[in-house]
């Protein structure tokens, strides 16, 4: 469908229609009806070609919903924005349109001072939504935080602690520092330190802590559980278990070991292998008061 254009006097073809029928004020009411019509057809045009383009696009790249959402969100922007600008340009508001243009460049050089830190976290939030260090559902650590990602916009995540606190935190923290996203591949390695006592068979302690992980059916076979002596403490030896879990969160990783350390003890008791209490040191001066009548002697 074919939109209006103005005429050699800068009006568009309805204001002329609308002065051959003597309508008053024909020229200010033909161009606000070209532009409510320029601006409807455009916009149409704009939601049933180019955003459901867009969608197919995203889809195509399997783009994630939490990431299709606001680029949808900006997409629909942009079709608005330009249908306005092309409603104002064939209404024959072309004098306007460059005042407000010049008028919203001033304002967003001021707004960009005022708000560097929102744009800062916009910008982080586009790059977080490119390079996806982490997905919604996903259980994240960063400065002595964790938790899990609860929602992602383009300016701040919602991240939900193990305490169940929501934590709102700007997209630029997230992007100017280290992220530990330890379920961002399909399984997770986990270590813990068995201390057993200087006397205790080695041998026979090893094979205990790889048969619980062996038989704890939320630890993988492949691959296998490991054991590596790894300290020589004061009072222990200490033999570090490696084992891996399938599709790890947190929930599972807490559980998994907590069961995993506890079959491992038992074990231990079972066998009599020792797992030494820590050892502390100490030394000093103890003074005592001088008693009337009675000498220390000095060694």
């Amino acid at each position: 469908m074919a939109t209006p254009s103005p005429d050699a006097s800068g009006l568009p073809p309805v204001a002329d229609l609308l002065a051959d029928f003597g309508v008053p004020y024909a020229g200010a009411l033909g161009s606000a009806i070209t532009f409510v019509l320029v601006f409807v057809i455009v916009f149409v045009l704009g939601r049933l070609t180019v955003i459901p383009l867009i969608n197919r696009l995203l889809s195509a790249r399997n783009v994630d919903r939490h990431a299709r959402v606001p680029l949808m969100k900006l997409t629909t922007f942009v079709v608005v924005f330009a249908a306005l600008g092309i409603a104002f340009g064939l209404a024959g508001f072309g004098n306007i349109l460059t005042s407000l243009a010049t008028i919203a460049a001033a304002a967003t050089l001021a707004i960009g001072f005022a708000m560097q830190d929102v744009i800062a976290n916009f910008v982080a939030g586009i790059f977080i939504f490119t390079d996806r260090p982490f997905r919604i559902g996903d259980w994240i650590e960063w400065d002595n935080n964790e938790g899990v990602v609860e929602d992602i916009s383009l300016r701040v995540t919602r991240v939900k602690t193990f305490d169940n606190e929501l934590l709102t935190v700007p997209n630029s923290v997230l992007t100017s520092g280290v992220i530990k996203n330890p379920v961002a591949e399909e399984k997770l390695r986990l270590q813990f330190l068995f201390g057993i006592g200087y006397d205790d068979d080695i041998e026979q302690a090893t094979d205990i802590i790889v048969e619980e992980a062996e038989n704890h059916d939320g630890i993988m076979d492949d691959p296998a559980p490991t054991v590596r002596l790894t300290e020589l403490g004061d009072s222990y030896v200490g033999l570090k278990s490696r084992i891996w879990i399938d599709d790890p969160s947190r929930s599972d990783f807490v559980k998994t070991r907590g069961e995993y350390v506890t079959a491992v003890k038992n074990r231990f008791d079972e066998a009599g292998i020792d797992i030494p209490y820590p050892q502390r040191e100490l030394s000093g001066e103890l003074e005592l008061p001088a008693v009337e009548g009675v000498e220390v002697a000095d060694d």
